[in-house]
């Protein structure tokens, strides 16, 4: 996973990346950061909870991949495939790729239509052509621990988990944002981004 800056030179990229520049994070938090799941975790989150008792709370959270808010194209890129999100600065957050694509071109062409944030899933169709797909999605700062949230409110009453283990705590914001959406019954999945930024889906029950 990698930050790009929007017009920054590749040379200061490089160097971010190496972690010799005054932005690098806290040293020895990448090895503190588990690798990242190959299974898309909103697909794994319908999958736990369309289980064991659970088929309520992932009954209104559809798969990203069946949902496309634009479908673009852009030309004369390097590389084959990469999938970012675009963040709320308009930062882009690089979580896979084949080959090293420009990204700049590929957020412009999505911008076209969207405005961030947004996730994008762009693969090269030709040796020119890329097809570009993004979709809309929601980010919130919160402070809390693990790298995936799911909460629950029915009448039964609250349900969190925490990389998929039942947890205690307090999400003020995924309550406000549950609330917001679903009134007194929702569901909200929260995954973490970077920091204390995570994409957040919520759907009423």
């Amino acid at each position: 996973m990698r930050f790009f800056r929007r017009g920054e030179t590749l040379n200061e990229r490089l160097l971010r990346e190496a972690e010799l520049d005054d932005r690098r994070a806290e040293p020895g938090a990448e090895a503190r950061r588990p690798p990242p799941e190959p299974l898309d975790p909103v697909l794994r989150f319908r999958q736990q909870f369309d289980s064991v008792g659970g088929a309520l709370l992932g009954a209104g959270l559809p798969p990203r991949a069946r949902r496309r808010d634009a479908v673009v194209t852009a030309e004369e890129l390097a590389g084959n495939e990469v999938d970012f999100v675009a963040l709320p600065d308009r930062s882009l957050l690089v979580e896979q790729e084949e080959g090293d694509a420009a990204l700049d071109p590929l957020a412009q062409a999505v911008e076209t239509e969207l405005t961030p944030p947004y996730r994008v899933h762009a693969v090269r169709q030709t040796d020119r052509l890329w097809a570009v797909s993004a979709v809309r999605i929601e980010v919130a700062r919160l402070e809390a621990d693990g790298d995936e949230i799911e909460l629950t409110q029915t009448s039964d009453g609250q349900a969190v988990r925490v990389d998929g283990m039942p947890a205690f705590g307090s999400f003020p914001e995924l309550v406000r944002l549950g609330e917001g959406a679903g009134g007194s019954a929702y569901a909200v999945h929260a995954e973490r981004l970077d920091a204390d930024l995570w994409e957040v889906r919520v759907a009423a029950l």
